[in-house]
């Protein structure tokens, strides 16, 4: 039995150059939090699918070949992360710090809460 590699921690100003590297393929952006959370702040192209829902709405992920799981502070996503790394989806990586780390290090205009 093969075991699936852990989700892959990747800090802010990473998932940036990786957004602005036009030769590499763009990752699906997982966005778990709240509504309300979403709604304050997110990251442009953004899937947004709440925590409790990715069980019911895997099938809504197709077959991205890379996953960025994203939350406020990188807890929740993590969470996120394990869980699809364990239904052998595709390459998942976590963004560690979440949008707060986003706001700090990419974007300072992002709105903070």
């Amino acid at each position: 039995m093969s075991m699936a590699s852990p989700p892959v921690p990747l800090q802010a100003r990473e998932l940036a150059d990786w957004l602005a590297d036009a030769q590499r393929p763009r990752p699906l952006l997982l966005d778990v939090r709240e509504e309300w959370e979403f709604e304050h702040c997110h990251l442009a192209g953004a899937m947004h699918v709440p925590m409790a829902q990715i069980p019911m709405r895997m099938g809504e992920l197709g077959d991205a070949a890379d996953i960025v799981c994203i939350c406020h502070h990188g807890v929740r996503s993590l969470q996120v992360a394990h869980y699809l790394v364990r239904q052998c989806q595709g390459k998942v990586f976590n963004l560690q710090g979440g949008v707060e780390a986003w706001a700090q290090d990419v974007d300072p205009a992002m709105p903070r809460y």
